[in-house]
């Protein structure tokens, strides 16, 4: 009888979904990724020679955006399980140009360094590393809205509904990830000036 248990557990398939599975290791390799780099920073500070600026207010405004976009898509979430079709598509359609507007202000943003004398090149290393830190997360970012208008195409394909929820929720968990993410990065470079 223990056998019979013992082998019937062991047959038991993987219960999470391939692609989600590898979401959650993309997930994992990305925040590797960025804790490697805020550690660098941080001994990279500690040598001193370090430009100090204050952060451009517009990386607030891009910090709303993000918690509003990760909103909308909760929204679209709901909206995606209770069969409404109109409010998905529009759910989805906002957090899509609100991840574009995250984007545009990051590039504003950078525009704003570079008034302040604040650059990628040269020997500001505090400046190279706000750029590169923002600039990785706004190729995430990227590659989360071409995601968003993926699902929104398969919306709107009628592929997206309650019964077939793999690709929203996907794409919901990196959006919510890449909002979480950059919250910690703000917090980062706002404490580490």
């Amino acid at each position: 009888m223990v056998n019979n248990i013992e082998m019937e557990e062991v047959k038991k398939p993987l219960s999470m979904n391939p692609k989600k599975f590898i979401l959650w290791l993309l997930i994992v390799s990305i925040m590797m990724f960025f804790v490697a780099l805020t550690s660098a920073y941080i001994v990279k500070q500690s040598d001193g020679n370090w430009l100090e600026y204050d952060m451009p207010m517009i990386f607030w405004y891009s910090t709303i955006i993000i918690l509003l976009s990760s909103a909308t898509m909760h929204w679209a979430y709901l909206a995606a399980k209770k069969d409404n079709l109109p409010q998905l598509k529009l759910a989805l359609s906002i957090t899509t140009v609100l991840g574009l507007s995250f984007l545009y202000s990051q590039w504003a943003g950078w525009g704003q360094l570079v008034d302040m004398g604040v650059y990628l090149v040269g020997n500001q290393t505090s400046g190279s590393f706000f750029y590169i830190i923002t600039g990785a997360h706004g190729l995430h970012i990227i590659s989360g809205v071409l995601f968003l208008i993926i699902v929104l195409i398969s919306t709107y394909q009628y592929k997206v509904h309650s019964k077939e929820m793999n690709q929203l929720e996907i794409c919901m968990t990196f959006w919510h990830f890449l909002g979480v993410l950059w919250v910690y990065l703000f917090l980062f470079l706002l404490l580490n000036q």
